[in-house]
């Protein structure tokens, strides 16, 4: 590759860090690669699970890029109802080749309009929702509509990733990617998606889910309402 591959993430608080690290951590070793970690602001960036992230840029600053991803989490609520962020994404989507999501981050492409009659995933509990952002959902890990690649819940990032680089640098190279992470999943129990949880173990994580939902459809009725 002889130009740089600018790559992306739009960072905002109460991301899922996994959403983030997973994808950062393969598409990072595309050779060429250029990382941005743009938000409003270069103040810290708090993560669902403690750690803050330091953005590198603000959007207002950011070059075009090659390939726009944003991540999912309870910070979605805030960042759909973000004129800059959603502003950010519309502009960048002109011209960029690719245009991407992990988990929930699917929401915050629909607010900007990014989804409308395309195909797309996201995590499971959130999937019917899809259809209110104008998407058609699909139950699959990754799909892919035309430039728009958008990828399951939270770990199915990294299966996102590695099809983005099969896409941009071929099979070897994303080989030796997974070689490299040892990406050889084998969990000791295998309750991984609705269809293999036993349902008394769906049913808890249906409960958890619940309130969150009810917060997230309600910040949907803003979004919608304001578009």
């Amino acid at each position: 590759m002889s130009q740089p591959f600018k790559i992306g993430f739009v960072l905002f608080d109460d991301l899922t860090q996994l959403d983030f690290t997973g994808p950062l951590q393969v598409l990072s070793r595309i050779p060429g690669a250029e990382i941005y970690l743009v938000a409003p602001t270069l103040e810290p960036v708090l993560t669902d699970c403690g750690p803050f992230i330091l953005p590198t840029m603000t959007l207002a600053d950011c070059p075009q890029l090659d390939l726009i991803c944003v991540p999912g989490g309870f910070g979605i609520d805030d960042a759909m109802q973000n004129s800059e962020i959603i502003n950010f994404l519309k502009t960048q989507a002109q011209t960029a080749q690719y245009v991407t999501s992990v988990c929930t981050g699917s929401f915050v492409l629909g607010a900007a309009g990014l989804l409308e009659g395309k195909r797309a995933t996201t995590h499971w509990s959130y999937h019917d929702a899809l259809s209110r952002v104008g998407a058609i959902p699909v139950r699959e890990r990754v799909v892919r509509d035309g430039n728009t690649f958008t990828g399951g819940g939270v770990t199915a990032g990294i299966d996102f990733a590695l099809t983005i680089v099969r896409e941009i640098a071929g099979d070897g190279v994303a080989e030796a990617i997974q070689l490299g992470l040892e990406y050889d999943p084998g969990p000791p129990v295998d309750s991984g998606s609705p269809d293999k949880a036993r349902p008394e173990i769906l049913a808890m994580a249906q409960d958890r889910f619940a309130p969150r939902l009810k917060k997230f459809h309600a910040a949907m009725d803003v979004v919608l309402t304001d578009s």
